[in-house]
């Protein structure tokens, strides 16, 4: 009976003994399992983060390039602004100048020159009334010199005195006009030579790839 006893003792412990290093094993599998899964898992969450941060990253980086962009094309604007005021400046104080009637008689004659009117209005400042008269008189011989041409001119004082100078020539009852103004001058020039102003203060721009060649301006060595 003791043999029997012990015997049945014997096989309980092994069959415990089995059961238990099964049970272990599936645990560990199971642990595995579950280990992996969440490693995966932490893994993905964290590559989702890396990447919305990569996104965040490079837009803050564009936004702040795009700014530091306008920024620099907003100072080169103000400097370009702050040469045509100087330029204005000085073509005002042109009018106060001894130069000033030889520029209005050349103003009056190229008006006449692109006009070819018989009859030709010429508009002036009030305080240029006496110039401009006798500005036309050299203007008109030198008209008839180049064209052959004669012309009859009436004058009208309807430009400012605050304005920077120069004359307005019309015909057709004012349906043809050519601005002549010492303003209107500096504009089309600024116009003409802001792309050289651009190149030689800043630089060629490395994103344009064509250039076009002004007959007025051809390219320099």
């Amino acid at each position: 009976m003791n043999k029997m006893v012990a015997f049945i003792s014997q096989e309980a412990r092994e069959k415990a003994r089995e059961i238990q290093v099964k049970a272990d094993e599936e645990f560990a599998i199971e642990k595995a399992k579950i280990v992996r899964q969440e490693s995966l898992a932490i893994d993905a969450l964290y590559e989702k983060k890396r990447k919305q941060a990569e996104v965040g990253w490079k837009i803050a980086q564009s936004t702040a390039l795009n700014q530091s962009r306008l920024e620099v094309l907003r100072k080169r604007d103000e400097h370009l602004q702050t040469l045509f005021e100087n330029a204005s400046n000085k073509v005002k104080a042109l009018a106060d100048s001894k130069d000033y009637p030889a520029a209005v008689e050349s103003l009056i004659l190229e008006v006449l020159l692109l006009l070819l009117a018989s009859d030709v209005t010429i508009a002036h400042r009030p305080k240029d009334k006496a110039l401009v008269q006798k500005a036309s008189k050299g203007a008109l011989k030198q008209y008839k010199d180049l064209s052959g041409r004669e012309s009859t001119l009436t004058f009208e004082d309807t430009i400012s005195d605050d304005s920077a100078g120069g004359v307005i020539g019309s015909t057709l009852a004012g349906r043809i006009k050519v601005d002549n103004t010492l303003a209107e001058r500096l504009k089309i020039l600024e116009e003409k030579m802001l792309p050289e102003l651009r190149e030689d203060l800043f630089g060629k721009n490395p994103n344009r790839k064509f250039y076009t060649v002004s007959a007025d301006f051809p390219p320099r060595d």
